[in-house]
């Protein structure tokens, strides 16, 4: 049974640091009980209670307390093509996916702390070409609609769209296209950022909540795009 969510410890943070100067397996497997204590068990303990909060206005993506398969994502790095062959990632990373998402590509939300930056993350993250052509034809099809979702009030306030872009228009589109800009994104997500001092807080469940429910509309149409209801 998860318990009811009090806060990261601040040795979350210290583990971290740590972890980045010792990324090796022996070090990580002398410090494991560590890892349980300060990532694993609070990391389950707020995806419990985001549950909760995702229910009230995006109940149709899942906050899944499970050690594995669910919510908080792997900390095992996966090397098999990279150059960079470090075995551990060094941030903490949960994901809410939609229920009908089969992977980290799908519309989803996002929590994320290392030793450098706190965030979340709302959005689509490089996509596969068949959602993202479907994602760019909804914007061009329907701009106002995406302009209304885009620059949403209290949106725009907390969240800035980000990833990487194209260097040059999508084929099918000209380079005049009032929405041109946004038609050449690679990812549609947004990210807005939090202070590692609220990382110790049980307010951070309400505090991530009403950061997701303000992109509602960000979304909404992101899930509208891919065929997949909100």
């Amino acid at each position: 049974m998860t318990n009811e969510f009090a806060g990261f410890p601040p040795a979350l943070l210290r583990f971290l640091a740590e972890l980045e100067i010792n990324n090796q397996r022996d070090w990580f497997n002398a410090n494991k009980g560590r890892y349980e204590q300060n990532i694993v068990a609070p990391g389950l303990a707020f995806i419990s209670a985001m549950a909760t909060e995702l229910a009230r206005f995006a109940p149709r993506f899942r906050a899944l307390p499970l050690r594995s398969g669910g919510s908080l994502m792997r900390i095992y790095r996966d090397t098999r093509f990279a150059r960079d062959k470090k075995p551990y990632k060094t941030n903490v990373g949960i994901q809410f996916r939609h229920e009908h998402g089969t992977d980290v590509h799908a519309p989803a939300y996002y929590f994320h702390v290392d030793c450098h930056e706190t965030f979340v993350g709302v959005g689509a993250w490089r996509p596969p070409s068949s959602a993202l052509t479907a994602i760019r034809e909804r914007i061009d099809e329907h701009p106002r609609t995406w302009l209304a979702a885009r620059d949403d009030a209290d949106f725009a306030s907390r969240f800035a769209l980000s990833g990487e872009s194209l260097m040059r228009p999508p084929r099918g589109y000209g380079g005049n296209h009032p929405m041109i800009a946004d038609l050449k994104r690679k990812s549609f997500i947004a990210i807005h950022h939090l202070q590692h001092d609220e990382l110790g807080k049980p307010a951070l469940v309400s505090r991530v909540g009403d950061a997701f429910q303000s992109a509602t509309p960000f979304m909404k149409f992101l899930c509208d795009a891919v065929g997949v209801p909100f």
